[in-house]
């Protein structure tokens, strides 16, 4: 499996009373699907699966691949910083039929050295037949995963991909450039998408995607056809709403605008809480001007 174009890292919408709102994953992944996405990432971070129960983790997985059924890959997060407990929930995904790989990052917390990540990674390779991303989030994990020792993990059969999300570009590069064949190095920050595979990326992993799907999709198929003109317009013009996506902690401004949008509410999960107010304002002016809040007529 060689992941190609935009994948979209799913929200997860809850109902009211913070429950998960299955019709609202549905909807969400079908429209996903029918405006030309490549991919989708269920239960990842702007899924909000460390407040997902091992059930409800489970059952947004099944929804999405049922769901899918079959059209795009669709990838699992599960990230955990026991090693033990991760080989244990990914082991849970072979009863789920049609799912194509695994979305892991960096054992949170711990900072475990670059021997400790590659034993983490090639436990959790080898405790199941899916193929495996890597996502490297230093940011949040506060343990960074080195070129060489994910150029060391890339000979790992099942391990297929990366999603850098390091921010450093210099990094990514070289990964990129050493890479083996049919390896994938997939952008993990919007901003960054057209960086990347100006540099020989196979795509990214994108927030923005839940708000516009067919503009992202766009923009990848242009990179992929060496498009560059149209990409880096194409580019500039979503930036702005790139941007505000972590005006504040993310999955918070991006549930904000699909609120706006009318496709779910904006319920989030403690720790993570909705924008502030004048977050909200400004972020409503900015789907104004992308024309995000006609949306809400046509959900109704």
């Amino acid at each position: 499996m060689e992941l190609r174009g935009c994948g979209t890292a799913l929200v997860t919408p809850f109902t009211t009373d913070g429950s998960v709102d299955e019709a609202a994953v549905e909807r969400h992944v079908r429209w996903q699907v029918e405006s030309g996405i490549h991919f989708l990432v269920a239960t990842g971070t702007t899924g909000e699966a460390p407040t997902l129960t091992d059930d409800e983790w489970l059952r947004v997985i099944e929804i999405t691949v049922q769901t899918v059924a079959g059209r795009i890959p669709v990838i699992a997060g599960c990230t955990e910083n026991c090693t033990r407990l991760a080989v244990e929930l990914i082991s849970k995904l072979s009863k789920v039929k049609g799912l194509s790989g695994v979305l892991t990052a960096n054992p949170p917390y711990n900072k475990p050295s670059q021997l400790g990540q590659y034993l983490h990674f090639k436990a959790i390779a080898e405790c199941t037949s899916l193929p495996v991303v890597l996502y490297n989030i230093p940011g949040r994990t506060a343990a960074n995963l080195e070129p060489a020792t994910t150029l060391r993990l890339a000979e790992i059969k099942n391990i297929v991909a990366i999603k850098e999300s390091s921010g450093n570009i210099t990094q990514i590069g070289e990964i990129i450039a050493a890479a083996p064949e049919g390896f994938s190095v997939l952008a993990g920050d919007d901003a960054l998408a057209l960086p990347v595979m100006s540099l020989g990326g196979t795509g990214v992993v994108s927030v923005i995607s839940n708000e516009l799907p067919a503009r992202m999709a766009q923009l990848a198929n242009l990179a992929l056809a060496k498009e560059w003109d149209a990409a880096e317009k194409e580019f500039q013009s979503l930036l702005p709403l790139m941007q505000a996506n972590f005006w504040e902690p993310s999955p918070g401004p991006v549930k904000a605008v699909m609120a706006m949008m009318g496709r779910m509410t904006e319920t989030l999960r403690l720790p993570m809480t909705p924008v502030s107010e004048p977050t909200r304002a400004k972020l409503g002016a900015l789907a104004q001007e992308y024309g995000l809040l006609q949306k809400v007529q046509e959900t109704k």
